[in-house]
């Protein structure tokens, strides 16, 4: 009994050592732990760090020094946005993104109290990242601009055929869309990451047409198009030779839905086969004359060789796309001349055809009177042609021999280079109509001037309004014009075929004139006159007297307004 109890005290002894051990490890512990908690009240916690910078253990002023040292270059560093398969990139600064070093630093929080988490601090960190200052405003403008330069449209795959005459190829491109709200988000809770890269999602839209159609076109296409030199043959053996490099020129691709569309340019076939086939063409001319003053001088006829190219050129993808025929013939156009030499060489002008006489214009508008009939003096209209006073003038500028002279402006005077020419056009009209030539265009004065026949009178503005007018007989004519100070004089010389007559009919419907008032150096005042309605009646008959066409044309004049100056 006694050897038990000797050997149960050895076993009580080492149990209490060991309590008194934990009490005494846990009453450092608490030492210790109360030490630490003195010590770092007011710091900020063990183990913090900031953009990657420990700040743990600090002050908060000492913190907030910390950061701004280490951190002040990276928040102005440019950060990169990835979206998708683009990229670009923005300065923090002008975006308006600065960090808030207080709120940064206050975030981090207090000491923590579980002495388990102040162990640990020890040896783990804990990254709180920054609070930013935001501006608003330029944070909107920048993700605007991000989300531009991160959205593209989605490209379709191209085919194209070289210099060289082999296929070419580029990609197709996925477009993309990101939203500018998704852009800002990142930007507020990313844009001073570690590596300054910043991800946003990106609606990605494939293109209609890829690679793979391109190749496909490319193999049912250009292979064909390029397999060697497609001849044209023409007259006198004369070739045209559209070669696999040309074919870039003619044969083109375009995106249509979800495949390449071939388009086929004949015209650019045309220019390069006439480089050679060209020559194989004669020029059609009909004759005409050369006119020196009273002497006229036959310029002979010519029968014409065209190519018809149309025809030619009929269904050139198969043409271009046929791999076993490369040779084509060319199809002309024997083009006879209407009018010959020989009566050209009988032509006579001994006749009057047609004749007007006009008067009354003031003298500055007399200078573009001269000038215009010294213009068209000695102008020929061959059978079935069409004479334009535009046209065959051209512009009609100071450039040209022509001042600045009193026109017509809304029924009151004004003064526009070329003015008083409408007159020369009336004198024209006029011969032309007793003549016997068909009307092709005229147009009359809005309002009536007195000094022209009512109802039969012409007005001219260059590229707009225009006389113009037929030569239906199988003869030509030669326009013969005079004038001076006072009057101009036109006469149409050829065969005289016909008796023309003018009836012209009573004035109706008249329209009283409105007052307005104008003011400036070019106002001229004006008692204004009545509006009216007129009708003329031409009736062409032939040299028996017989009528060939009776033809009446009704005319409305505005009321030229009474003008008062101030």
């Amino acid at each position: 009994m006694t050897s038990a109890t000797h050997r149960s005290r050895p076993r009580l002894s080492r149990r209490l050592w060991w309590l008194w051990t934990l009490l005494g490890l846990l009453g450092l512990g608490g030492i210790l732990y109360a030490a630490d908690l003195v010590m770092s009240e007011g710091t900020v916690p063990r183990g913090v760090t900031v953009g990657g910078v420990d700040i743990g253990s600090m002050s908060p002023d000492q913190a907030e020094v910390r950061l701004r040292n280490q951190l002040a270059d990276q928040v102005k560093t440019p950060v990169t946005v990835v979206a998708g398969g683009l990229q670009t990139e923005f300065n923090p600064v002008t975006a308006g993104l600065t960090v808030d070093w207080d709120a940064t630093v206050d975030q981090a929080g207090q000491q923590p109290k579980n002495p388990i988490t102040r162990l640990l601090s020890f040896w783990q960190t804990r990254e709180v990242g920054t609070v930013s200052h935001i501006n608003e405003p330029l944070l909107s403008g920048t993700a605007g601009r991000l989300a531009g330069d991160l959205t593209q449209d989605a490209a379709d795959a191209t085919l194209s055929i070289n210099d060289e005459g082999k296929a070419e190829i580029t990609d197709d491109v996925d477009g993309q869309t990101v939203e500018q709200d998704d852009i800002d988000a990142e930007l507020r809770n990313n844009w001073l990451n570690a590596d300054h890269r910043v991800t946003v999602d990106a609606d990605i839209t494939s293109a209609a047409v890829d690679r793979a159609e391109a190749e496909r076109t490319a193999r049912e296409v250009v292979d064909k198009v390029t397999s060697g030199d497609v001849v044209f043959t023409g007259r006198d053996d004369v070739e045209g030779v559209l070669r696999p490099a040309d074919m870039g020129r003619i044969v083109t691709f375009a995106s249509d839905g979800d495949h390449l569309r071939t388009d086929w340019n004949t015209d650019a076939a045309k220019e390069i086969l006439t480089a050679t086939l060209g020559a194989t063409e004669v020029e059609f001319r009909n004759a005409n004359f050369e006119v020196n003053g009273n002497d006229l001088t036959v310029i002979p006829s010519q029968d014409g060789v065209e190519i018809d190219w149309d025809k030619t050129l009929d269904n050139l993808d198969e043409k271009l796309l046929d791999t076993t025929q490369r040779r084509h013939d060319v199809t002309y156009n024997d083009r006879k001349a209407t009018y010959t030499t020989e009566m050209a060489q009988n032509a006579s002008f001994d006749d009057v055809m047609g004749s007007f006489t006009t008067g009354g214009f003031a003298s500055d508008s007399g200078v573009n009177i001269r000038r215009v009939a010294e213009q068209v003096n000695g102008a020929i209209v061959l059978p079935g042609e069409t004479f334009s006073l535009n046209g065959f003038t051209g512009p009609r500028g100071t450039a040209q021999g022509f001042v600045e002279a009193g026109v017509i402006e809304d029924g009151h005077a004004d003064r526009a280079v070329g003015g008083g020419i409408s007159q020369f056009a009336t004198t024209l009209f006029n011969a032309a109509y007793f003549a016997g030539m068909e009307d092709v265009a005229h147009t009359p004065h809005s309002y009536y001037i007195s000094r022209y026949p009512a109802g039969r009178e012409a007005t001219v503005y260059e590229g707009a309004i225009d006389l113009q007018f037929k030569n239906t007989f199988d003869t030509p004519v030669l326009i013969r014009t005079s004038a001076d100070s006072s009057s101009v004089s036109v006469e149409l010389r050829g065969v005289r075929h016909v008796e023309v007559e003018s009836i012209t009919g009573a004035r109706t419907n008249f329209t009283d004139p409105e007052r307005i008032e104008l003011e400036g150096d070019t106002c001229s005042p004006s008692s204004g006159s009545r509006g009216f309605t007129i009708t003329d009646t031409r009736v062409v008959r032939d040299l028996d007297g017989r009528e060939l066409s009776r033809t009446t044309r009704t005319t409305k004049y505005d009321p030229s307004p009474i003008v008062t100056c101030r």
